[in-house]
């Protein structure tokens, strides 16, 4: 008779295993009570769906265009409590489970000008667990030799590099994609999901991954996690069976978007150009998802809630900002935040044209009556005035007055504040190389990024000077950081064999952005600016308690600035120090050739 019962209840828990349920876990207590769950097994479309738990009330069941889906709407009442929610389908008989856990985390704490970010091409930091490199489920395979190969970068390898993140002075983490990416090449990257409800096993998995982000908090590190909400994976397990026609813009197949992303703003658009934008595919292996489906609008934004909820995590980047619906760009946004106040998140629109950056953030007043509630964007322009600025000849229009300009188009955000500025990302050479290699420009570069209003990013190698002179291809910029392999020669986390210009620029990275730790000022000061006089650029940031005076100095020569000339900025006060060498300064400050000072007012 036991052989009877064990053989039943193993026959019971395999068809329980043979149902996807998405999202197979959920909390009780979330403001928004309602949830939609999708199932896809074989020929489920049919069955009846009947729940009895207590606190879980099934609002509707919706049958799809497959026979092999459905999504059920439920309640998840005050009253919940904690526990498997048994899901009973019958004709065909099937059983899942909703595993109803109590809230737990502390999510959604957001980040803000005091903070400093870390980007990461988790691939390519630091190899932690060797034994992860190729998984039996995976179909790439790890070749360290190729540029766009997986080179082995995991959770592990991260994880033990915190304590590195936070002595050169960054606050908060920013992974390029960890979820799975089960693809047959060029994976490493993380942009083609596969599945948006699984770490990828080559980094780790779900667990050490939640793990990761608490023992980060434990060190002072927050993290934010890379949103692809466009597209997914050509090998999505979806692809395979689609539970309607319209889960994918036209119809599955590959239509390339035009790339136009300001067709959203343009008050002359064709529909047929608008459409070639937000419907068409970014790349064939990337299949772009029709957010206008009500079914994937709920998925996805029940997807990023979960991760936000699961992982604890404390803000957002979103991936390819301007390709998705705004209609569901709206909508996902104000429903994140509803949960999550507190929760700070930036998008990706990789144009040089503050007024369309600014299109898109919160608080904006659009001529179309758009209106968005992203906190926050990637400062692109910043980055690209940045660059020229340094690079480019001084004159009434080139120089420090590209940087100038951009700051004084300001007044088109609602928020400059809380805008994400840096010198370099993934998608863009490095730095290093985009300044010709110039140790002194860098330095002037970083100050900048370390004491303008906004929040900065720093991309991983650009504290030691990482380079890609020779190419441009992404998977070279984006190369493995020296001293996260096993054998590597180099380390930059150790110092191990850096040369001395990387031991240079890689203390000048931490003993500044340690020091902008305790600057409230340039966390969250005010700030004017003056325009560029004979080379030189100069801005403050203050309160009522601090001041700090950034001055930069483009010419061959040294220069003299009495501080009668910004009186301004300097009333009331007639001592400044150096912020990273420690010289005090009365009366008038000498800034050495092709450098900068940072100044902080002395008490008078």
């Amino acid at each position: 008779m036991k052989k009877i019962i064990f053989m039943l209840l193993f026959a019971f828990s395999a068809q329980a295993q043979n149902i996807r349920v998405e999202p197979a876990s959920w909390w009780v207590g979330m403001k928004n009570r309602n949830l939609q769950i999708l199932l896809h097994a074989k020929g489920i479309g049919s069955s009846k769906v009947e729940i009895s738990y207590p606190g879980i009330e099934l609002k509707q069941v919706h049958k799809a265009e497959s026979p092999n889906y459905l999504f059920l709407d439920i309640e998840i009442k005050p009253e919940a409590a904690a526990g498997k929610v048994p899901i009973a389908l019958k004709n065909p008989d099937h059983i899942a489970y909703l595993d109803l856990q109590e809230r737990s985390s502390k999510a959604g704490e957001g980040f803000d000008g005091a903070d400093v970010i870390y980007l990461i091409t988790p691939d390519r930091f630091a190899n932690g667990d060797p034994s992860n490199d190729n998984t039996s489920d995976t179909k790439e395979k790890a070749n360290r030799k190729h540029y766009n190969g997986r080179h082995g970068g995991d959770l592990k390898g991260i994880s033990a590099q915190l304590d590195y993140i936070r002595n050169m002075g960054f606050t908060t983490l920013w992974c390029m994609p960890l979820l799975e990416n089960n693809l047959e090449e060029v994976t490493y990257h993380g942009y083609s999901i596969t599945d948006y409800y699984r770490i990828d096993p080559r980094f780790g998995s779900n667990e050490e991954f939640k793990g990761i982000v608490q023992k980060s908090k434990e060190k002072g590190l927050k993290w934010i996690m890379d949103m692809v909400p466009n597209h997914c994976g050509i090998d999505h397990w979806w692809m395979k069976d689609l539970p309607f026609e319209d889960w994918i813009n036209n119809k599955g197949k590959f239509t390339p978007s035009n790339h136009r992303r300001e067709v959203h703003q343009d008050i002359h658009v064709s529909q047929k150009d608008l459409e070639a934008m937000k419907g068409g595919w970014f790349v064939p292996t990337m299949p772009d998802l029709n957010q206008r489906n009500p079914f994937m609008a709920k998925y996805l934004t029940q997807n990023t809630i979960w991760w936000i909820e699961y992982a604890g995590l404390a803000g957002l980047r979103v991936d390819t900002w301007p390709y998705s619906e705004k209609a569901f760009l709206q909508q996902w946004t104000k429903d994140i935040l509803d949960e999550y106040p507190s929760l700070h998140m930036v998008g990706e629109e990789m144009t040089l044209k503050a007024s369309t950056i600014a299109y898109w953030q919160q608080g904006k007043v659009n001529p179309d009556g758009y209106k968005s509630y992203i906190p926050g964007m990637m400062d692109f322009p910043f980055q690209g005035a940045l660059v020229q600025a340094l690079t480019e000849k001084e004159d009434f229009h080139t120089g420090w007055a590209r940087l100038y300009s951009a700051m004084a188009d300001d007044y088109l955000y609602p928020a400059p504040d809380k805008l994400v500025i840096f010198a370099d990302n993934h998608d863009m050479n490095r730095f290093f190389t985009q300044i010709g290699e110039d140790k002194e420009l860098f330095k002037m570069g970083l100050a900048v990024v370390a004491t303008m209003r906004g929040i900065p990013q720093v991309y991983y190698g650009t504290e030691i000077g990482m380079s890609n002179p020779d190419s441009e291809e992404h998977g070279v910029l984006r190369a493995d950081m020296p001293g996260g392999w096993k054998g590597d020669k180099v380390n930059a986390f150790t110092g191990e064999n850096l040369d001395p210009l990387q031991k240079e620029l890689q203390d000048f990275t931490r003993r500044l952005f340690n020091w902008r730790k305790g600057s409230k000022a340039v966390h969250a000061g005010k700030m004017i600016h003056f325009v560029p006089q004979q080379g030189v650029y100069t801005y403050m940031r203050f309160t009522a308690t601090e001041k700090v005076w950034v001055i930069l100095n483009k010419n061959k020569e040294e220069v003299e600035i009495p501080f009668q000339e910004y009186t301004e900025i300097t009333e009331g006060n007639s001592t400044f120090s150096d912020a990273l060498d420690g010289s005090i300064w009365k009366e008038k400050v000498k800034i050495p050739s092709m450098s900068f000072r940072i100044l902080v007012a002395k008490g008078e």
